[in-house]
């Protein structure tokens, strides 16, 4: 009886909300449209042990008739072997009017705000004294280019992950 009860509680609660504005987050998301493809390039990761390079590679898409973008990344080392795998989906929130950005790589996950700009993107994080900045913008030349730097407390700024990507 109490799970009935606790049903029928939650689901005339969500009943109250407002329906999803399916226009408003459909066109939202085309800002995004530019990312749409595979991507492939170098770049660098700072890592404890010294700079890493890898070739990377994007495959960006849309997803339920362009509600949520799919990003999946693939990093491999100069032999080729995988070092770095993650997955990240790109929504619109239309209540709260701000994108969300969900990450997953090595068994972790994000859930932060996505910032879009023309042309590119932002998000970051904190996790105690840390803050994590990302930022992705296309070039002059159309490239994909992205940097990750991290903040400890009062330090300046360390790149940790420089790439450029090109179009495929």
């Amino acid at each position: 009886m109490r799970l009935f009860k606790f049903l029928v509680v939650t689901l005339a609660a969500w009943g109250q909300q407002a329906p999803p504005n399916l226009t408003m987050q459909r066109e939202a998301m085309k800002k995004l449209e530019f990312l749409v493809g595979k991507w492939e390039g170098e770049g660098t990761v700072m890592r404890g042990t010294g700079p890493m390079k890898l070739r990377q590679s994007e495959d960006v898409q849309f997803k339920l008739d362009g509600l949520l973008l799919l990003v999946e990344g693939t990093g491999r080392n100069e032999q080729g072997q995988v070092v770095f795998r993650a997955l990240a989906t790109a929504t619109y929130d239309d209540q709260a009017r701000v994108y969300r950005w969900r990450a997953h790589s090595e068994g972790r996950y994000l859930e932060t705000e996505l910032r879009v700009t023309p042309g590119g993107f932002a998000w970051g994080y904190e996790g105690g004294p840390v803050q994590v900045a990302n930022k992705m913008e296309l070039t002059a030349k159309g490239e994909w280019h992205e940097i990750t730097e991290i903040i400890n407390g009062n330090s300046p700024p360390r790149k940790t992950l420089d790439m450029t990507l090109k179009h495929q």
